[in-house]
């Protein structure tokens, strides 16, 4: 059977809320896809690509601040962002790498759980190739990519009719001092890092691209075939 062929889009630059949009809009052609070629056949599967323009405070399914956090973080401005995805509130910004798979799970017959678990050994599998071998997975309920107690990748989800959206976000030379103004991903006493300051040289979004690519093919058995953004 051959691989199955995931488009990327490249976006670079570019703020979050239109890499939303941008996402939204393969979501929207994943199901129709399906709809269209019957239960039985795949959707059309994308990977949207992204850093971050601006600082952007995004929350969750169970992390919206309350009106005085919201005040106090657009004071420092950022702009802030409701995303249909689990999880609490986190920081997008310059020098991270936002990915958003927009995979069919039920023709990948991979179960949600399992779909986290593979976004893990995607950033895994990228750290141990930029020389982190140190990097690992904690147990359930925790997420994401860490190196000692702190998370250098982060990772919130949705899946909508068996079609994934949203995530990971992978700190590159990212400025932590933004997650010091809210408690990340919800989880109090863990740290944030990047992959610029656990290998001590500037690790800029674009010197990333390459290796993740790589990772995601390896761990998701498909082609990757590079495509212009879909349309309004």
């Amino acid at each position: 059977m051959p691989r199955a062929a995931v488009r990327v889009l490249l976006l670079g630059l570019r703020p979050f809320p239109q890499a939303l949009r941008v996402q939204e809009r393969c979501v929207a052609a994943a199901r129709a896809a399906r709809a269209g070629a019957g239960a039985g056949a795949g959707a059309a599967e994308s990977l949207v690509l992204s850093e971050p323009a601006g600082p952007v405070y995004a929350w969750g399914l169970r992390g919206e601040p309350g009106p005085a956090a919201a005040a106090g973080l657009r004071a420092r401005g950022a702009a802030l962002v409701a995303a249909r995805r689990g999880g609490h509130v986190t920081f997008h910004g310059p020098g991270q790498l936002v990915a958003f798979p927009v995979l069919d799970l039920r023709r990948r017959r991979l179960p949600l759980r399992r779909y986290v678990g593979a976004l893990e050994e995607l950033g895994l599998r990228l750290c141990r190739r930029l020389g982190l071998g140190a990097a690992r997975a904690l147990p359930p309920p925790f997420t994401g990519v860490w190196l000692g107690d702190s998370k250098v990748c982060a990772i919130g989800v949705h899946c909508g009719s068996h079609i994934t959206s949203h995530g990971l976000a992978l700190n590159c030379c990212t400025d932590l001092s933004w997650f010091e103004h809210i408690v990340p991903c919800g989880l109090e006493g863990k740290g944030v890092t990047s992959l610029s300051q656990e290998l001590g040289r500037h690790i800029p979004v674009e010197q990333v691209l390459e290796p993740f690519l790589d990772s995601f093919r390896e761990v998701f058995d498909c082609t990757l075939v590079f495509s212009e953004e879909p349309g309004d």
